[in-house]
């Protein structure tokens, strides 16, 4: 657990013994993972030093502060009149026994990150510091970002290109994932997003199932993500992951919702006009609350695309999720008698492919006929990204008395740079083929139930 003693023997081949307390790195880094030029920082972004600040100075114990960890150079960068950084103890990392400091209030000097760690592992600091952060220099990330007892790192990453001679390791993606990632913000022509990164693997090894494949089920052990284990972030962190957006319409569901009668006789809660909006840059929003098979969820998005309506061809790979609208029994409780088993109608897929067609049934050969929603999707965002009417629509009340299951997911608007719909993996594929960026996902709800 992060901030616990670590005594296990380290593995990662960096030299760096396991720390006897665990830490988490802030950092601001172009594209090549450039942090400094001259003994400098490069850029002069006021945002990110007001998240730096907010960052590190932020305890939930008001009794605490947290402890920033920096390399001597670090140190001599730092304006003299705002060292040290105020209302955080400073411990600076120099080899140098001739190394002075005008003022050792707030301030601690050791010789390397191991002895600084293990001093903040003992008494006093361990009952007087929160939360440790690295802050650098380049020699120190090179000793600390991918070591096991980094648990976080808070990266403000400059996608500008600018000069830099001081450098700092790449983020090993196979050990940490993305918590959260702000959408980019420019300042001084400089163009930047906030992505936090947490560890989610002690090592590169386990990001590889037993087989070697990518495993893809979230059901399983080594698939869950789950966000109780990363309370040890900082609480304005910690809540910015974008599943509390979910959580909090649940609660004001279950606090301010309207009853509601529905078709099943079961009865629902409900909000009127709720929106949810994800940034896809770094992440893709997959509940963690609750499990969700992720390759039914791929798999009934593939069938979509292909234009199918045979629930069959779901249920031979082990998806069921239409079962109850294709049996024989509901069918015909909805007056489809003639209907073949299986046969859901002209529902999405036939919608996205084949809009304005006349259905006859599942087996029929559809080439040509009707239009092809998803195609002209995507030749305007490869030839026409401006355009306003970039949509794509489920909804067709001439269909819906054929259709086993009327669309919930009935309306996509793409934009260039800001994406707008429900159909979020649909969107992902377009991302994939026409050779553009994912931006956002704008969830726009028009009547949130449960």
């Amino acid at each position: 657990m992060a901030g616990d003693s670590l005594m296990t023997t380290n593995g990662n081949g960096n030299g760096l013994p396991d720390p006897r307390r665990t830490y988490q790195v802030v950092v601001a880094a172009t594209r090549d993972m450039g942090i400094g030029k001259d003994g400098k920082l490069p850029w002069n972004l006021p945002s990110d030093l007001k998240f730096f600040k907010e960052i590190t100075v932020t305890t939930s114990d008001p009794g605490k502060k947290n402890a920033v960890l920096m390399g001597r150079k670090t140190w001599e960068g730092i304006p003299v009149e705002k060292r040290p950084l105020p209302g955080r103890l400073n411990v600076v990392l120099t080899r140098s026994g001739s190394f002075d400091i005008a003022t050792a209030e707030n301030v601690l000097i050791c010789g390397s990150v191991a002895s600084a760690l293990e001093l903040l592992a003992a008494a006093p600091y361990c009952l007087s510091i929160e939360k440790v952060f690295v802050i650098g220099g380049g020699e120190i990330l090179r000793e600390t970002i991918n070591a096991p007892g980094c648990d976080a790192i808070h990266i403000s990453e400059i996608e500008t290109s600018i000069e830099c001679d001081t450098f700092m390791p790449a983020i090993d993606y196979s050990v940490f994932q993305p918590w959260y990632s702000s959408f980019p913000v420019v300042e001084n022509n400089i163009r930047y997003s906030f992505t936090t990164y947490v560890r989610v693997r002690s090592s590169a090894v386990e990001s590889l199932s037993q087989n070697g494949d990518l495993n893809f089920d979230s059901g399983s052990e080594t698939g869950k993500f789950e966000v109780e284990k990363f309370s040890f972030l900082p609480k304005t962190i910690f809540e910015s992951h974008e599943e509390y957006m979910y959580l909090r319409l649940v609660q004001e569901i279950i606090s301010d919702g309207n009853p509601k009668d529905d078709r099943t006789g079961t009865g629902t809660w409900s909000k009127f006009g709720s929106q949810m909006r994800f940034n896809l840059r770094r992440t893709f929003p997959l509940l963690t609350t609750k499990k969700v098979f992720w390759r039914g969820v791929v798999e009934e998005l593939l069938w979509f695309i292909s234009g199918s309506t045979n629930a069959k061809v779901l249920q031979e790979k082990g998806i069921h999720i239409w079962d109850g609208n294709a049996s024989r029994d509901y069918l015909d409780s909805i007056g489809l008698t003639d209907r073949e088993e299986g046969d859901l109608g002209p529902v999405y897929g036939f919608q996205w492919r084949h809009f304005g067609a006349r259905y006859t049934d599942m087996h029929a050969d559809y080439s040509g006929q009707g239009f092809d929603q998803l195609f002209d999707v995507i030749h305007k965002i490869k030839n026409n990204p401006g355009d306003r009417r970039i949509i794509l629509s489920a909804w067709n009340p001439s269909d819906l008395k054929l259709m086993a299951l009327p669309p919930c997911h009935m309306f996509a608007q793409i934009l260039f740079r800001v994406i707008s719909s429900m159909l979020l993996g649909m969107l992902m594929f377009i991302a994939l083929i026409s050779g553009l960026y994912r931006s956002s996902f704008r969830n726009s709800l028009s009547l949130f139930q449960f």
